[in-house]
């Protein structure tokens, strides 16, 4: 029942984001792989409309906050109020107390901004003054940036990125999906709504957490996710062209990550099992903001998603 309920989710979060299969089945992932999503897309593409179909259809309440260079981290994490009438200290939540929280256009807030929502993603917990409050068993961020427009933004460092468990590319659809969009939009125009599926309950969503990760994987998968996370650190051990192209690999949080994922990308495709397919489907999305390109390969014009393509040519299937 669990695996048809998360399928009628699937088509509900497709009639309402026409056009973004990739995005609303790695929203998917993510919240079955228990991590947080950045979305890198032009504006306009429903990333924030995304955000708030999920919110419909799982138990879960949603909150979005808009970055900008003003923003305090007070305003992502709560703060404590004074009381006159009591002469005490309250502590009144912020918006990272929700259980979905839309980060959007996260590169305009400054550091100190972007280092209280790690703690909140890494640790599930946000701390004001000498106090922290755990966070809710179901938290869930999606961050968005827009790759148009860099002036005046705080470019994420390699911390907060490696915090992200995937890291989706967007684009716009296509004309068909256009005309769809058209007549979505002008349906909602007229209060003729898609009906919404039963929400998923968070007690089920949990149950299905756990049988993902009773997925069988093969040992000598486990040893394949191994083999491409180490073709990102010792490049030059699994083909010439990549030694000179990757400066920084992936940490072992990487490691995880594919494996979460493609557990999770199995069990929304109905299988007991991971197979290659599973790794290799999810593994530019987990690894393209894990890895760091030399200066020298990005002055060729080389790209993560083309290193990655080698590295998946490089590294044999077992």
């Amino acid at each position: 029942m669990a695996l048809a309920q998360f399928e009628q989710l699937q088509q509900y979060l497709d009639s309402q984001v026409v056009g973004q299969r990739g995005l609303t089945s790695n929203i998917l992932i993510a919240l079955l792989a228990d991590g947080h999503l950045l979305v890198e897309g032009p504006p306009g593409l429903a990333k924030t409309r995304a955000v708030n179909a999920l919110a419909d259809g799982i138990e879960a309440d949603f909150h979005r906050v808009q970055f900008t260079p003003d923003l305090l981290p007070a305003d992502l994490t709560g703060t404590d109020i004074y009381r006159p009438e009591t002469g005490e200290f309250v502590f009144q939540s912020g918006p990272l107390f929700h259980n979905l929280v839309l980060a959007d256009e996260i590169n305009r807030a400054p550091a100190k901004v972007q280092s209280a929502l790690l703690e909140a993603m890494a640790e599930r917990q946000i701390t004001v003054g000498n106090k922290t409050y755990p966070l809710s068993d179901l938290f869930l961020v999606m961050a968005t940036q827009n790759p148009l427009e860099q002036e005046g933004t705080y470019p994420l460092p390699e911390a907060q990125l490696d915090r992200f468990l995937m890291h989706v590319e967007i684009t716009y659809p296509d004309a068909e999906s256009e005309l769809e969009i058209l007549r979505l939009t002008r349906n909602e125009a007229k209060h003729v709504n898609a009906s919404v599926p039963q929400r998923i309950t968070q007690q089920d969503l949990f149950a299905a957490r756990q049988a993902i990760l009773n997925l069988h994987l093969a040992p000598a998968l486990e040893n394949y996710i191994v083999q491409l996370i180490m073709a990102t650190r010792q490049p030059e051990k699994y083909a010439a062209e990549l030694g000179a192209t990757i400066e920084f690999g992936a940490s072992p949080r990487a490691t995880i990550s594919l494996e979460r994922c493609a557990r999770a990308h199995a069990w929304l495709m109905g299988r007991d099992f991971v197979g290659p397919d599973d790794i290799q489907a999810v593994f530019h999305n987990v690894m393209r903001h894990r890895i760091i390109l030399s200066y020298e390969a990005q002055a060729d014009g080389k790209t993560a998603n083309q290193t990655l393509d080698l590295i998946l040519n490089a590294v044999a299937v077992p």
